[in-house]
């Protein structure tokens, strides 16, 4: 026995003609997709929107359907940023006939847009929208490894050819110091020996980013960690122009790091960031401000100027092994940095925009 609403419900359906009850099924599906999708009659016109794309227009539906292009355009709740894109992507595939497009939000996610249209589409215009932030960040990890280990071996060759030479040529300098000083040209062989110490400390700086050694971890507490390291770079910042501001909280966040490693890393965006604040030559007051935010199980340990800041092709090839924009800087200290935070379980996102400054964000496990 079937109850009266399950006899009715089963009367409607079996009214419905088979094309109708599918079209329902599939509305259902798309309804319910992760993905942002949503279709285009010929005449331009939004016929279809699911929840996920409304969300990341968010706008509501009632807002969108029914619309034409440059309607939805003309609303003055959609954000300047999405008018832009949305203006980019439809060029592109207008004019271009592109039917994938990659993108980045206001929030930094990777998206990837992809256009159906054609004879199997009769003439309608169908766009999907999918988040792929993670296959970005796992893509750009297995490149940055491939990077690294294409280091090593380049770290091991030099080694191995330039090394022993510098050597041999460092004694016969010592040797010939004594007849160079009697010719008053000892600053000669002063020079000479410089150059090739400095030589000496690239090449450790190129095992080192290769093969650091593995972490001694010790628990230690975040924000005494920062304290010291503020404490070592205060005077230096002042000769450059710059103030650095520590946020600190009451919140005792412990992390289990190898101190020597970790403390290596924070310097060195530290100084990075009084040299992005010494190049905008005094134009305003420079500021490093570093704070803390715990989430779940993980801190991050951010580190803000407002020096000059990089552009899109910088920032993409920041942790490039011998990448560099400084005149006498070797392109390894971020290299290194990324290796040393990857050993610890973490990772390291960068913010930045030219001419406004630039945000390091190092995340650890917490204790």
């Amino acid at each position: 026995m079937i109850s009266e609403f399950q006899e009715a419900l089963l009367d409607t359906v079996g009214a419905c003609p088979p094309t109708q009850i599918a079209n329902n099924k599939y509305e259902n599906v798309l309804e319910n997709l992760d993905s942002g999708i949503m279709l285009f009659d010929s005449d331009g016109v939004l016929t279809f929107i699911n929840v996920q794309m409304a969300k990341l227009l968010e706008l509501p539906r009632s807002s969108l359907a029914g619309r034409n292009l440059m309607q939805i355009l003309h609303l003055p709740e959609l954000s300047r940023f999405k008018k832009k894109r949305i203006m980019r992507i439809y060029k592109e595939t207008i004019f271009h006939r592109k039917r994938y497009h990659e993108l980045i939000d206001e929030y930094g996610r990777h998206w990837l847009m992809t256009v159906t249209y054609g004879d199997q589409m009769d003439g309608d215009f169908l766009f999907s929208l999918k988040d792929v932030s993670d296959y970005k960040q796992i893509e750009q990890t297995a490149y940055q490894n491939d990077k690294l280990a294409m280091l090593g071996r380049i770290s091991a060759s030099i080694a191995h050819e330039i090394r022993n030479p510098l050597t041999a040529i460092r004694g016969f300098i010592q040797l010939l110091r004594p007849h160079l000083m009697e010719l008053g040209r000892d600053e000669y062989a002063r020079i000479i020996l410089t150059e090739i110490d400095r030589a000496n400390d690239i090449i450790y700086e190129f095992l080192n980013s290769s093969k650091p050694s593995a972490p001694q971890k010790t628990a230690v507490s975040v924000m005494g960690l920062l304290k010291e390291v503020v404490m070592l770079t205060e005077s230096e910042a002042l000769m450059k122009g710059c103030q650095i501001a520590l946020d600190e909280n009451d919140e005792l966040m412990k992390v289990s790091i190898d101190v020597k490693q970790i403390k290596q890393v924070i310097l060195n965006m530290i100084k990075n960031a009084m040299d992005a604040i010494e190049s905008i030559g005094g134009e305003r007051e420079g500021c490093i401000d570093i704070h803390t935010v715990l989430e779940g199980s993980y801190v991050h340990i951010c580190i803000e100027d407002n020096g000059l800041g990089m552009d899109h092709n910088t920032l993409s090839r920041l942790f490039d092994p011998f990448f560099t924009t400084k005149e006498s800087g070797t392109g390894l200290g971020l290299a290194v940095s990324y290796r040393i935070i990857k050993n610890h379980g973490g990772f390291i996102h960068v913010d930045s925009q030219h001419g406004m400054g630039t945000q390091f964000k190092i995340t650890l496990p917490v204790v």
